[in-house]
């Protein structure tokens, strides 16, 4: 039977060699996490630029003329009509038709959302890295240690 439980070693109890794999594989988690830490803060980016647009349809925008995006670099000139009303991409491929009170708010909770998955994100990424420098400081003390018993001793005794 497997067992579930990780067991837990002390990173003083390895060697070299060992110690170096363990770098690496710090050092690979610490850059996915970073890459996606910068994805999430895109997302972030992405949401709070919807609600800044939403807050711009406004009544004296009425019959104002528009570029609505067919692709992302194709567009056609439309003119606004419904200003009470957005239709808003809930993923997937499904819109759905929302008030501007609505969309403001759903796209305020996604914020709100992704920010506490940053926070969560960003201790994850501090307790990796100071893993990684815990692990790379007592790395160095052993690489030094060996360095210093393979020396040759400058001290000659005497016979």
């Amino acid at each position: 039977m497997a067992s579930s439980q990780q067991q837990q070693v002390n990173v003083t109890d390895l060697d070299v060699s060992q110690l170096a794999d363990v770098r690496r594989q710090l050092e690979e988690e610490l850059e996915h996490l970073s890459n996606s830490f910068a994805q999430l803060k895109q997302a972030q980016a992405k949401f709070k630029s919807c609600i800044e647009s939403v807050a711009e349809i406004k009544p004296a925008n009425r019959g104002k003329t528009v570029l609505v995006p067919l692709t992302n670099s194709l567009y056609v000139p439309g003119k606004l009509s419904d200003l009470e009303h957005v239709i808003v991409d809930v993923g997937t491929g499904y819109y759905v038709k929302k008030t501007r009170a609505q969309a403001t708010k759903y796209y305020s909770q996604k914020v709100q959302f992704i920010q506490s998955n940053l926070e969560t994100l960003q201790e994850t990424l501090q307790k990796k890295q100071d893993n990684l420098n815990f692990v790379l400081n007592i790395l160095q003390s052993k690489v030094q240690a060996q360095a210093q018993a393979a020396a040759p001793s400058g001290k000659k005794s005497k016979a």
